[in-house]
């Protein structure tokens, strides 16, 4: 390969990997909008909290749902990163687990309204649950593993039935001001503690 064949493959990489990045900033800014405003928030917000015009968003995403769509898979990913980093950075496995919790929690406000935007597209909302589904439970299930061999939670508790609660939960949590889903998901994971 000669010098120049290098170079450029080193610049197509680079562009790639901005391009990468510039996407990731623009998706994380969109879940912003959408945890403070909903799905239904303006573009212009979603523009200007990213830092880029609004013909740059649709020139990616040509639709509202093909945003939330975007958004809602880069969050699962960054749900199921962060669960082995949270593993290898807090103090105890417990810790790591309500830390997770926490950013699944996050994740769940993120995609309220999903449903009825994409309720006239079955195949995507079905394709989008199972995508959560299997990255995220195998996540969930290794935090509990963890927790349950150093001996801080019982050993009984299932990944799935976990997060159903948790989601169960926060249904309904941003209609009602009294109604702390935060503090609730909280008593939960607490109680997940071995009995004495």
């Amino acid at each position: 390969m000669k010098d120049g064949d290098e170079g450029a493959g080193r610049a197509a990489r680079s562009k790639r990997a901005d391009a990468r990045r510039n996407e990731e900033t623009l998706l994380d800014a969109a879940a912003a909008v959408f945890v403070a405003s909903g799905v239904e928030a303006p573009v212009r917000d979603i523009a200007a909290k990213a830092g880029v015009g609004m013909g740059t968003i649709y020139r990616h995403f040509p639709t509202r749902a093909d945003l939330i769509i975007a958004v809602y898979r880069h969050q699962i990913e960054a749900c199921a990163e962060a669960g082995p980093a949270l593993l290898a950075s807090c103090p105890t496995p417990h810790a790591a687990l309500g830390r997770w919790i926490n950013l699944f929690v996050d994740f769940l406000v993120t995609k309220h309204g999903l449903a009825s935007v994409l309720r006239s597209d079955d195949a995507s909302f079905e394709t989008l649950h199972t995508c959560f589904i299997d990255r995220l439970v195998p996540v969930c299930t290794q935090l509990l593993e963890a927790a349950s061999a150093a001996g801080e939670i019982r050993s009984d508790v299932d990944a799935y039935e976990l997060m159903r609660g948790v989601g169960n939960l926060c249904i309904g949590a941003d209609h009602d001001a009294r109604y702390d889903a935060r503090r609730m998901v909280e008593l939960l994971v607490a109680g997940l503690g071995r009995p004495r």
